[in-house]
């Protein structure tokens, strides 16, 4: 197998130094009831993307810290070219443009008060046609591979999920790590039962108080709650697949790290300065874990899933696994990869390993993944508490 420090793929350098797969100019509304603003522009000129998203109204404290943490990160992922701020206040606009536009990136902004949606979308359409044009004259070049963000997550888990695709991409983790690359891997509550397992691949001692820190406090959430999470962690499916408990899961999903060590810890959306093996503290809802790594930087995410989950995201491919052959069979168009041999012993973990890196070349250098041809543009904000 090829060294993965000598592997290479076609892809976008940025002003920050950062590397995309994509080529995206999008529209980032602020706020909800800039959507329309937003969705009318893009209506306009089709090559642009609108995120459209239901918050950023009376939101107060680490929560509206959060809310522009991740539209800023958005707007900052080296996927995208160009960005379009629209929001309905001057300031709070001003504020998420101007932190992408310090990157370098080329921003546009324009709020709505005192202006009208009309007026909005005809001035925005105009920024949008030369935000287009321009990101359309950048050519792809030969980058490192292990210069790309790669994230990863599991949705929708079974048997098959913890003993063939999460310790495929575990072997994923290990070969890019080991040369240097930048992976990074979450779902807080997902490793109850096995968060001493990741807290002991934490050298650093104030990276795994970080991390310890931020488990008890994403437990202490759901204990206030008084809630008993059966039938939400696990899922339905998940029981249905076979794991009949949290703890059982937690180990499963565990094996997306392999035995690479980790390097560093993450808030919800932060960027990693550094490259090796980062833990993201997430939710384990699909939508909003991906878009999470998304705003922390990650340029192709690996998704797998047992019984079958649809995910996508507008700016990042989804690349998805299954080692479910019952899956492969009955949601064929949802699957990038099949490695359900791993269960029948007619391929090893390390040939399926290095499948899945030669897909990750080839999706950051511009192949369509089922969920970007099916239009999966799932795009969803972490909530922490609620609005004034």
């Amino acid at each position: 197998m090829e060294l993965v420090s000598k592997r290479t793929f076609q892809g976008f350098r940025r002003a920050d130094g950062r590397v995309g797969a994509r080529n995206h100019v999008i529209i980032l509304p602020i706020d909800d009831i800039s959507n329309a603003a937003a969705e009318g522009v893009a209506a306009l000129i089709p090559g642009v993307m609108a995120l459209p998203h239901p918050y950023g109204r009376l939101q107060f404290g680490p929560d509206l810290d959060l809310h522009f943490l991740t539209l800023i990160g958005t707007g900052l992922n080296p996927n995208v070219a160009g960005v379009i701020v629209i929001g309905i206040e001057p300031k709070w606009t001003a504020r998420v443009a101007d932190a992408i536009a310090a990157s370098g990136k080329p921003v546009a902004s324009f709020h709505i008060e005192g202006t009208g949606d009309l007026k909005t979308i005809q001035k925005a359409s105009r920024a949008a046609m030369t935000l287009l044009q321009d990101a359309s004259t950048l050519q792809r070049e030969t980058l490192p591979l292990i210069d790309l963000v790669v994230s990863a997550k599991c949705g929708e888990s079974d048997t098959t999920s913890g003993l063939g695709s999460n310790p495929t991409i575990g072997k994923v983790a290990e070969r890019l790590t080991e040369a240097g690359g930048t992976y990074l891997f979450g779902e807080t509550s997902e490793l109850t039962g096995g968060e001493d397992i990741v807290a002991a691949r934490i050298d650093d001692a104030v990276q795994r108080a970080k991390f310890e820190r931020l488990f008890r406090e994403h437990t202490e959430v759901i204990l206030a709650q008084q809630a008993d999470l059966l039938g939400s962690q696990p899922t339905e499916g998940n029981i249905a697949g076979g794991l009949s408990t949290i703890e059982e899961k937690a180990l499963g999903n565990i094996q997306k790290i392999g035995k690479a060590r980790v390097v560093g810890v993450l808030e919800m959306g932060e960027a990693p300065t550094k490259r090796g093996l980062h833990f993201m503290d997430t939710s384990s809802a699909a939508a909003e874990s991906v878009t999470l790594f998304a705003a922390g930087g990650a340029g192709v995410h690996l998704f797998t899933t047992g019984q079958g989950n649809i995910i996508g995201n507008p700016i990042v491919p989804v690349i998805k696994l299954t080692a479910n052959p019952k899956t492969v069979a009955s949601m064929e168009e949802h699957i990038d990869i099949d490695v359900s041999g791993t269960i029948s012993l007619v391929e090893t973990l390390d040939q399926a390993g290095e499948r899945t890196i030669q897909q990750i070349q080839e999706t950051a250098s511009g192949k369509l993944t089922k969920a970007e041809l099916l239009n999966h543009r799932e795009f969803v904000l972490t909530r922490l508490h609620r609005t004034a």
